[in-house]
């Protein structure tokens, strides 16, 4: 019988969250840059029975993630994949988010689109704050849907070189993910496979906690207060969105984000937080 193979990329809250929600039965392969994380993350769960393999990868290299790739066909079939790894704002320069949050992306889509098994799903974490900024021109979603993912922070719109600041890079990085999975859509469903993304909110996670904590943390506290729920989200909330995503359930399913935030961004655009900022950025 061939092994079934989770595949996934990043060990924080949501990360492991949908590795335990899904990886019974399993091999579970986690991945990620922090290899003390990673070791900590693969010995909870061993010691809780599932079966885990780790690779320390990072993700902006074409190379590593290739490697990734390699390691995971040789596990078995890989019919699952959750690429939950990212920086935030406050913990990166605005070169090393795009590097990591948009490149990334792109890389691991790219590579594993070649080599998900038929009948696969995969999901990609993105960010609400992809639907707080101010829409890409279509010239710009064409411009990320065609250009090959090694090339894409030459473009003018999301180059390291123009873009500097930090929160900026994040908004553009998770937009371009939510565009990446579109065009990645047609790619995997050649091989009878899925690909979409969830957009969280503000989730209790060690990074939602981070965020919390530094200057940007009263603005998130203060939409998820006004929003219809009212508080945090958790990261098996998270998992749970993930896990209809990559079942059957979801077998018509493909190429869309999913929107798991409260209702922040409802509340936004229905008028229901007055004096909110709206994120801006030159064109």
């Amino acid at each position: 019988m061939t092994t079934e193979v989770l595949v996934v990329i990043g060990v924080g809250g949501m990360g492991q969250a949908i590795a335990r929600r899904q990886g019974a039965g399993k091999t579970v392969l986690l991945a990620d840059f922090n290899e003390d994380a990673l070791g900590s993350a693969a010995w909870t769960m061993t010691r809780d029975g599932h079966t885990v393999q780790t690779l320390v990868v990072d993700v902006s290299s074409p190379d590593s993630v290739d490697c990734l790739a390699q390691r995971a066909t040789e596990l078995g079939a890989i019919t699952q994949l959750a690429h939950t790894a990212g920086l935030s704002p406050t913990q990166a320069s605005a070169e090393a988010v795009l590097r990591v949050d948009l490149l990334g992306v792109a890389l691991v889509l790219e590579s594993f689109g070649k080599i998900i098994t038929p009948g696969g799903a995969g999901v990609v974490i993105a960010s609400m704050a992809a639907h707080l900024f101010p829409a890409l021109t279509a010239e710009q979603e064409h411009a990320l849907a065609h250009t090959p993912a090694r090339e894409l922070l030459e473009l003018p719109h999301v180059n390291p070189d123009s873009i500097t600041d930090s929160a900026l890079a994040y908004g553009l990085a998770k937009q371009a993910n939510r565009v990446s999975v579109r065009a990645a859509s047609l790619v995997w469903g050649r091989r009878g496979a899925r690909i979409n993304s969830i957009s969280p909110g503000a989730i209790a996670t060690p990074m939602g906690h981070l965020e919390l904590d530094s200057p940007m943390g009263a603005s998130i506290r203060g939409l998820v207060a006004a929003s219809a729920a009212g508080r945090l989200g958790t990261p098996d909330e998270i998992a749970a969105a993930a896990a209809f995503l990559l079942g059957a359930e979801a077998s018509f399913v493909t190429g869309i984000d999913l929107l798991v935030d409260g209702g922040v961004v409802a509340a936004l655009r229905s008028g229901g937080m007055t004096g909110a900022p709206t994120p801006r950025r030159e064109r």
